[in-house]
């Protein structure tokens, strides 16, 4: 077996709506728009100056069932670009993108392999008369699918690299779906070198060998989740006589959503918190290559201008005033938002050996830190009772990872109060 490469990816959401970008401005807005069909472009063009024997595409080709013609076409494009210069792709579809779903496509170009729902399938690869790899694939015949396909997959006695191709949840990723769950065990049973998997949006590589077990990640970002954070692309694998030699990450992304933490302590006031948000968006500037950002900014720390932030509007009037000044930048810097997590500058401990009624409130918003399940209805209660008081129009919804915080900023406000009170 000669020395070849191949590329591998997954989730590319074609044609996705981006979620928590709010009112963003009309370049940023169009920049997202094409920002997932870009990445589809850039992913061809870098398999062809790779010069890859193939590529491997492992699920949610698109973002739903009902698949928007823009991106069936470009998809399509994408293939025929890649069949012309005689590079193989093997396709599989997700939970996304369900073959019970509608296609505007009928026919294929030539050397293209979609992966039918019956049963895994497997196509070969060659090169000069001789067999490089086999590719085994199933795609999902509808979004939930909750049986271990893994336990499909069979290594045969082909020559040459064999490869895995499946939309799956290993280990029971709690951020992802539970669609095709399988463990590294049901992996490793099944024989194969390589597993080229999709489904889960954050870049791992679970084990390097025996076999490889590798997901690359979502092609373009589509939201400030951690998941969704940072460099996106592609994996570039390398192929030798001895198996896979090598995994490299590939970025093709065209739009990054970032974090940046700010700690507050060190500023006088809030020109000088404004001072340092602009450094902190510059420097992410810098260290993403040229592509447009969307920065979402946390502050932490104590003191400050905590109180000054607690005035209402003020958090608002500082975003909007950092996207004035970002206005013009190319590429684009946009300020997602601003989330305030400083804490007034009190002595927790001293607190909790008082006593009194702040202590009890520590002790009770630690204990919801502590219980997740608790913590899930202890704030469903309330809002329940919001909303039974005839307010749930103006209540919106809690994420699940975010809403510690907010009960974080709660308790700040009321030991605030309290303390203040104390004092007086």
């Amino acid at each position: 077996m000669s020395r070849f490469c191949f590329v591998h990816a997954a989730d590319l959401h074609l044609d996705t709506p981006f979620e928590g970008v709010g009112r963003a401005d009309v370049r940023v807005r169009d920049a997202l728009r094409d920002a997932s069909l870009d990445a589809w472009d850039d992913l061809v063009r870098l398999t062809i100056d790779r010069q890859a024997a193939f590529l491997l595409l492992a699920g949610d080709i698109y973002d739903g069932a009902q698949r928007g013609v823009r991106a069936q076409l470009r998809l399509r494009r994408g293939l025929e670009r890649l069949a012309e210069r005689g590079i193989q792709a093997f396709v599989i579809h997700g939970n996304h993108d369900p073959t019970e779903g509608w296609s505007a496509i009928r026919s294929w170009p030539p050397l293209v392999t979609v992966f039918d729902s019956k049963s895994v399938q497997s196509a070969p690869v060659e090169r000069d008369g001789q067999r490089l790899a086999t590719v085994h694939g199933i795609s999902y015949a509808q979004p939930a699918v909750t049986e271990n396909l893994a336990l499909r997959f069979r290594r045969g006695g082909e020559p040459g690299l064999h490869i895995g191709l499946l939309h799956c949840n290993v280990g029971g990723n709690a951020e992802h779906e539970s669609y095709s769950p399988c463990t590294l065990d049901d992996l490793r049973r099944a024989g194969m070198d390589y597993w080229a998997l999709g489904h889960i949006h954050q870049r791992q590589v679970l084990v390097e060998g025996g076999p490889w077990v590798v997901y690359p990640g979502n092609l373009q970002g589509r939201s400030p989740k951690a998941s969704e954070l940072g460099p996106k692309g592609a994996m570039v694998v390398e192929v030798d006589d001895a198996g896979v030699r090598g995994v490299d990450f590939a970025p093709v992304d065209r739009v990054r959503f970032a974090r940046c933490e700010v700690e507050v302590s060190g500023c006088n006031d809030l020109a000088e918190l404004e001072a340092e948000l602009w450094r902190q968006g510059e420097w992410v500037r810098e260290r993403n290559e040229g592509r447009g950002v969307l920065l979402r900014a946390v502050l932490a720390g104590h003191d400050g201008p905590h109180a000054d932030l607690q005035r209402p509007g003020v958090i608002d009037e500082l975003l909007r005033d950092l996207r004035q000044q970002a206005e013009g930048l190319t590429p684009f810097l946009w300020w997602q938002g601003i989330q305030d997590q400083t804490r007034i500058g009190v002595d927790r401990e001293l607190i909790r050996g008082r006593g009194d009624f702040s202590a009890e409130l520590i002790a009770a918003v630690d204990a919801l830190a502590e219980d997740p399940d608790r913590r899930e209805r202890f704030i469903a209660q309330r809002l329940q009772a919001l909303q039974d008081r005839g307010f749930h129009r103006w209540i919106p919804d809690v994420p699940a990872d975010e809403a510690m915080d907010l009960l974080r900023e709660a308790e700040d406000l009321a030991l605030n109060l309290l303390e203040q009170e104390e004092q007086s």
